[in-house]
């Protein structure tokens, strides 16, 4: 698998930045997309293999030119880790604000169109055409936690995303699928206070279990990895015991 080439969005921090250098270390060439370019550098790593690219996956013109970029650098494009994100505003459905709604969803969904829209354009284009996309998706893609609306949503709507995708691509040798990671030790889980108390459907607060970046990223790379004619369409991996079966 030596000397293909990726691209991984919200590569600055948690499961892209776990990701893109478990991409690196079994030789794939990387290109690192986020908003902060000294946390992408900080991912890189001086890694002679890594192409750092400051982009915000909700600006269509930023996203179309990290494509170029690789392209130009590169020539082609394997796989996109379509895995920016962010968790939006703890709040009910009943008391969301319409801009907090638009700004978790323009990141979550528009951008992901963006990205796997510019993904499949160069992918069809080359020689030979295809390549994979890979969703990062969450477990509230099936069931979600409480004051999660707009976070929920979106994870719904990535797998909409993932399976259209992967039908649309099917002509140009392009597949998708998608992942549905529960309790990483991330960032967000601390936001979430699954370390200390994260709410739950009961209205009670439950310590939950999670799991190391590494394996989640160790499971990304093998979706990569897997021969053009296999295509896992939905992985979920959680950490063991969390409240996800019978979760409500």
């Amino acid at each position: 698998m030596g000397g293909r080439i990726a691209v991984v969005t919200g590569a600055g921090s948690g499961i892209g930045r776990a990701v893109a250098r478990a991409m690196l270390d079994s030789g794939y060439r990387v290109a690192l997309a986020g908003r902060r370019e000294d946390a992408l550098r900080e991912t890189a790593g001086g890694h002679a293999d890594a192409l750092v690219v400051p982009t915000d996956v909700t600006v269509e013109a930023e996203v179309d030119a990290l494509f170029a970029r690789v392209v130009q650098e590169w020539g082609r494009v394997d796989v996109l880790f379509n895995n920016a994100g962010a968790f939006g505003p703890a709040v009910s459905a009943a008391d969301i604000e319409l801009d907090d709604w638009e700004r978790t969803l323009a990141v979550n969904v528009t951008g992901a169109l963006l990205c796997a829209r510019a993904a499949m354009r160069t992918m069809r284009a080359q020689e030979p055409q295809g390549g994979r996309i890979i969703n990062n998706g969450s477990i509230s893609a099936h069931v979600p936690r409480p004051q999660s609306v707009a976070y929920s949503v979106s994870k719904h709507a990535i797998t909409g995303l993932t399976k259209s995708i992967d039908l649309d691509g099917r002509p140009h040798g392009i597949s998708c699928g998608q992942i549905d990671i529960g309790n990483t030790r991330t960032e967000i889980m601390s936001t979430l206070g699954v370390g200390s108390g994260a709410l739950q459907a009961d209205g009670s607060r439950r310590v939950e279990p999670t799991f190391a970046l590494d394996d989640a990223a160790r499971t990304v790379l093998f979706m990569a990895d897997l021969p053009a004619e296999a295509n896992i369409g939905s992985l979920v991996i959680t950490a063991s015991g969390m409240p996800f079966g019978g979760r409500g």
